[in-house]
């Protein structure tokens, strides 16, 4: 049994999950297309909306139009009616007949509507009349019938019960040619109990009264109020047009008419104006760009995951920097914090975030200064991205400098919108000067006692000669003192005065050396430029006399005090002189000529600001020069050209001058040597002691 019987499981799964597959690609493609199509659609029906609703306006329109056409029309047909009228009344003033007939004469050239004017007695009989000059005698004969005169009398009786001109119906006429005409009779009461009867040529009043404009393009008639048409002017109907009626009652005294025009228009319009055509055109580009919208939708989601991971990606690096990142508004709220930033100032960014005002990372001390100075901020009078220190305390109370730059918030439309401040923990940087500091000074220390040690073997040989003299004067003071001597006091005294001299000489030395290598705190004060020339002489002299140097000194008068630690200058200036001597220290240099100066420098020389004044000191020598691949690393730690020498002296010299704000250069001193030159800031209002 089980041979004939299979399990569910048993049965071929590759054509289930085929089935599957397909519905859920027919389910995912109904439900990606089923919105567009339902748009689609809705476009479309809004853009057949459109049209119909456009050609419903433009009919609205041309009638509204023919409407206003027809209104201005009987307005310009009843004003006419009205002024003949008056013209015919005013025939009144003329009682000789023959006078009459030339008036009436001259008002049938004036309007071309009458067919013929009529003078009548008041039983209604012709006394005078005159026929139109611009059309073949149709009314010549003035007699009529009997009941035509009936009519007449009853059309000037109602003028004379009025009080006012009244109007007959139109009668058709036959004209000589076979056709005929629509005539209008308007009966007018005299004074004198007499009448003027004018006959109208309907087709002609339609002509002369109605304005030329009204119609152009147009059929303008007169009907009856059942329909039928007396008189037509105008545009004849063109095939293939629609038309467009207006209607406007004419009411006449006797007689009641209306004033008909229709308008053609081209048939069909499928686009009625501009507007319509261009919303159409719209339209159409509106279901291609829908068509286009599914084929960029994958695109467009594409590019939100691409910003998303970029998103995320400046996210990181945002917390990844050290560097804190602070935003403000222009009202000084903070409205972003990186983490740096609160791991720097100990506190969250929700406990940051609206803050304004005195900032909870303020040292207090200095609150009123720093709410100053955020003030001057974001009133934007400051160099946004000038780099300025401050001090500022971690939420535990401890202080830690930082370096801030700020600079303006600008957004897509290039409008500020607030500040953007970063900032530099200074802590390390702090600390890593200090250990610098030291170690600078270690070195410092240990070549001034290497320089003790060469200055050694210079001690001893010229400290001999001073202790040589003081004990043979006085040795030969002894013998002067003796009975024989007692005469020779003037040489007594020379003998102590010069032991005196060489006592002195020989203590400056050796306090000199003393001075040099004794290693005191670092403390500037207002030194006079010439005291430190002094203070290395002895020691410059010393070496000078070793190596055959003459020194020349070239200070300047009227000198202001510099403002330095003495013991680095002093070394600085040592340093420079005796590689200036080691530079002539060659057989080749027969004169050899050391020169120390000091005097005030030029603008040109000053490495600061202006408003500050700057000493120069100057040490020349004339030895061999400064080649270029020695130029290129002549301040270089550790470089040097001496088989003895450490390399640490220019280096030193230079570090310990830009300390102090200002500058060492050289140059060479032609026609051979080199000059090195170096600036320090005068102090401020000293006097000069020089």
């Amino acid at each position: 049994m089980s041979s004939l019987a299979k399990p569910d499981d048993a049965l071929p799964s590759p054509l289930w999950r085929r089935a599957a597959v397909a519905y859920r690609r027919l389910r995912t493609l109904w439900q990606r297309w089923f919105l567009w199509a339902l748009l689609a659609l809705l476009v479309m029906a809004l853009v057949s909306t459109v049209v119909w609703l456009a050609g419903r306006h433009e009919v609205q329109q041309v009638q509204e139009a023919l409407e206003r056409d027809v209104a201005d029309a009987a307005v310009d047909l009843r004003n006419g009616l009205q002024r003949n009228a008056q013209s015919l009344r005013a025939l009144n003033a003329a009682p000789d007949p023959q006078r009459w007939a030339d008036e009436a004469r001259e008002l049938l050239r004036l309007h071309r509507e009458w067919l013929r004017i009529e003078w009548l007695n008041p039983n209604a009989t012709v006394r005078e009349g005159v026929i139109t000059p611009y059309r073949v005698p149709v009314l010549d004969n003035f007699d009529r019938r009997p009941d035509e005169l009936r009519d007449i009398r009853q059309l000037c009786h109602g003028a004379r019960t009025q009080v006012a001109a009244a109007y007959s119906p139109s009668r058709f006429t036959l004209l000589a040619n076979g056709g005929g005409i629509e005539v209008m009779q308007v009966c007018v009461p005299m004074d004198d109990g007499s009448y003027v009867l004018a006959a109208y040529g309907l087709r002609d009043l339609l002509s002369e009264l109605v304005a030329p404009s009204q119609r152009r393009g147009q059929e303008v008639s007169l009907v009856e109020p059942d329909g039928t048409r007396l008189a037509v002017v105008g545009a004849p109907r063109r095939s293939g047009t629609r038309v467009f009626t207006a209607l406007q009652p004419i009411e006449l005294p006797g007689v009641r008419l209306l004033l008909r025009i229709d308008g053609w228009r081209a048939a069909p319009d499928l686009f009625p104006n501009v507007l319509t055509g261009l919303v159409t055109f719209i339209s159409i580009a509106l279901v291609s760009v829908l068509i286009l919208l599914a084929r960029d939708t994958r695109r467009r989601q594409k590019a939100e995951r691409d910003l998303a991971e970029s998103l995320a990606f400046r996210k990181a690096m945002e917390d990844s920097v050290v560097t804190g990142l602070r935003a403000r508004d222009l009202q000084g709220r903070i409205t972003y914090v990186n983490p740096a930033f609160c791991e720097m100032v100990g506190f969250s960014a929700e406990e940051l975030m609206g803050q304004h005002g005195q900032l909870p990372y303020w040292p207090t001390e200095l609150a009123h200064e720093y709410e100053q100075r955020q003030a001057v901020r974001l009133a934007g009078t400051a160099p946004p991205r000038e780099g300025f220190e401050s001090v500022f305390m971690r939420k535990d109370g401890r202080r830690f400098p930082v370096l801030i730059f700020e600079a303006p918030l600008i957004n897509a439309q290039q409008v500020q919108t607030g500040w953007m401040s970063a900032f530099v923990d200074l802590s390390e940087q702090r600390r890593v000067e200090e250990l610098s500091r030291a170690s600078q000074e270690r070195l410092q220390a240990s070549a001034r006692l290497a320089t003790v040690g060469e200055m050694a073997s210079l001690l001893s040989h010229e400290l001999t000669q001073p202790l040589a003299a003081i004990s043979s004067y006085a040795t030969g003071s002894l013998n002067l003192l003796e009975p024989a001597a007692q005469s020779a006091s003037d040489d007594l005294r020379m003998a102590l005065t010069r032991i005196a001299d060489q006592a002195t000489r020989a203590g400056r030395v050796i306090r000199s050396v003393h001075d040099f290598v004794r290693r005191r705190e670092r403390a500037r004060e207002a030194t006079r430029p010439g005291s430190l020339v002094d203070a290395v002489l002895p020691l410059v002299q010393l070496q000078a006399r070793k190596l055959g140097v003459r020194i020349e000194l070239n200070i300047a008068k009227a000198l202001p005090a510099v403002m330095c630690d003495r013991t680095l200058v002093e070394q600085v200036l040592l340093n420079l002189a005796r590689n200036g001597m080691q530079a002539m220290d060659s057989p080749q240099i027969v004169r050899r000529e050391l020169r120390l100066g000091a005097l005030l420098a030029q603008a040109s020389r000053s490495s600061s600001g202006e408003g500050r004044r700057w000493v120069e000191f100057m040490v020349a020598d004339i030895g061999v020069g400064i080649d270029e691949d020695v130029a290129q690393r002549l301040f270089t730690p550790f470089f040097t050209t001496r088989g003895d020498g450490m390399g640490l002296g220019l280096s030193l010299c230079r570090t310990v001058v830009e300390q102090h704000g200002g500058a060492l250069t050289y140059e060479p001193n032609l026609p051979c040597g080199t000059i090195f030159r170096f600036t320090l800031p005068a102090a401020d209002g000293s006097p000069s002691n020089d």
